[in-house]
């Protein structure tokens, strides 16, 4: 099952996506005609796990971890699917990463690796846009619409053996499979949930395999994971 959230007029509605209508307990909404899809879900916090994947860190010339290295997004970096990515003013090398996420589906802390599909509502995928030459993760990850959600949650999805393409512009830029983390889903989830407490809607992503350029405005990112669908956004200037 597709769980989606619709802007509409009034406000934000939640249901089930069914062949582009969002069906709700109030009735069904075309999207498109009645509103636009949004991230969806409301997270307190985007916990993102990066180094995950040893084709990232041969490109980049990271050391493997010995845990899941981790940083943290705020809510104020989301945008939905089809919704434009700004490329700040300040960076002259902003960067994109396909990434699976998995949304939390309640209040939850100190999860078991084989509870964590318990606990999960579903996975959707966002893109990790970084504005490579700033100083600090903060300063790359957290500013406006670097975090690209959607399009919806697919409640029906194994996360391990996925495989996953990026394009920019039509062009492929990454392909690979979610088998070749160097730490899993549940793994991650649970390493993280020993450090926070999780509330319904928080999301945790996975990281990305190796990121081979840099996105420039007009350029559209699309991103697919198997089995959960394809997140849209053009980057687009600030002037």
């Amino acid at each position: 099952m597709r769980l989606a959230r619709l802007q509409t007029p009034e406000g934000v509605v939640e249901g089930r996506y069914e062949d582009g209508t969002v069906v709700t307990d109030d009735g069904e909404y075309a999207v498109g005609r009645d509103g636009e899809l949004t991230y969806p879900c409301s997270p307190s916090a985007l916990y993102c796990v990066g180094r995950n994947y040893a084709a990232t860190l041969d490109q980049m010339d990271y050391e493997r971890p010995d845990e899941p290295d981790f940083f943290v997004k705020p809510p104020a970096a989301l945008v939905g699917p089809d919704e434009p990515v700004r490329y700040p003013e300040w960076t002259d090398e902003l960067t994109y990463a396909g990434e699976l996420v998995a949304v939390v589906d309640e209040r939850c802390r100190d999860v078991a690796p084989e509870e964590v599909p318990e606990v999960v509502r579903g996975y959707t995928i966002m893109n990790d846009v970084d504005a490579l030459d700033q100083q600090g993760r903060t300063a790359r990850k957290a500013f406006d619409t670097s975090a690209p959600l959607g399009p919806w949650i697919e409640t029906d999805v194994d996360p391990t053996g996925l495989d996953i393409e990026t394009t920019v512009g039509g062009e492929r830029r990454q392909d690979a499979n979610t088998e070749l983390m160097l730490f899993d889903p549940y793994e991650v989830v649970s390493f993280l949930s020993r450090r926070f407490t999780f509330r319904p809607g928080d999301c945790i992503a996975f990281g990305s395999p190796a990121n081979p350029g840099t996105v420039e405005p007009g350029e559209t990112v699309e991103i697919t994971y198997e089995g959960v669908g394809t997140l849209r956004n053009e980057v687009v200037g600030t002037e």
